[in-house]
């Protein structure tokens, strides 16, 4: 984990929170926003223990299997955790391919 010192306290737990609902559910965070809104069958996904439905949360996987997920927190936007979350996953990904 890394942690820039001007992020609040809050973001390491919601960067765990996304990488373990990415994880969870096989799905980028932000794919779950629209899913889970008020009066959609999933809505109820929202309130599950340990679940963050915020951009910046994917899962990792390798040769079609899930071998981790990553969560980023503490950009301005969910859109720019995922670009930070992306980047991460690209700058591994040749290791991935073992």
């Amino acid at each position: 984990m890394l942690r820039d010192r001007f992020a609040g306290a809050h973001t390491p737990q919601t960067a765990m929170g996304k990488a373990w609902t990415a994880a969870s559910f096989r799905s980028n965070t932000t794919d779950l926003i629209a899913m889970t809104q008020a009066g959609n069958a999933s809505y109820g996904i929202r309130h599950l223990p340990g679940v963050v439905i915020l951009g910046g949360g994917m899962p990792i996987e390798s040769k079609g299997s899930l071998v981790g997920a990553i969560g980023i927190s503490g950009g301005p936007t969910g859109a720019d955790d995922d670009r930070c979350a992306k980047a991460g996953i690209d700058a591994i990904r040749v290791s991935l391919e073992f």
